[in-house]
């Protein structure tokens, strides 16, 4: 699947979203690397910091159907301007899709790419760990 329809299926996601506070519709759209789509949007609730973002839904749909390997995640917003993953799903996307292709999508429908290590070049992750114990500075 090409980017571009990548970004598509993100913007349909965004119909989805239930974002009452900020008003602030994010669609994600997670490709697998055998072709499968798996959907998301954020889902907000008064208390913001139980507020679950369109790419972590994704992604978790995607975990939850038993889907392991990724080549891309694509995010839409209602922005005139490419809107990059929170830091929370930053860490997600690195510690379960790894160093995928991130694809942000502009209100207009121009779409722009970069890797996951470049939205994030310094992952917490298991690397942090030295045989199973938390590495100390």
């Amino acid at each position: 699947m090409n980017y571009k329809a990548l970004a598509k299926r993100a913007a349909s996601a965004r119909k989805h979203s239930h974002s009452p506070y900020s008003r602030f519709k994010v669609g994600a759209a997670l490709l697998a690397a055998n072709g499968q789509v798996y959907t998301g949007c954020n889902i907000e609730i008064s208390t913001f910091a139980l507020t679950v973002c369109g790419e972590r839904t994704a992604l978790f749909k995607a975990f939850s159907e038993g889907e392991r390997k990724f080549t891309a995640i694509a995010v839409a917003t209602d922005e005139p301007d490419f809107t990059p993953p929170c830091g929370a799903c930053r860490q997600v996307i690195m510690d379960l899709a790894g160093d995928i292709d991130f694809v942000m999508s502009r209100k207009n429908g121009d779409i722009k790419v970069l890797k996951m290590s470049q939205l994030f070049p310094y992952p917490f992750g298991a690397q942090s760990f030295t045989k199973g114990k938390k590495k100390t500075s």
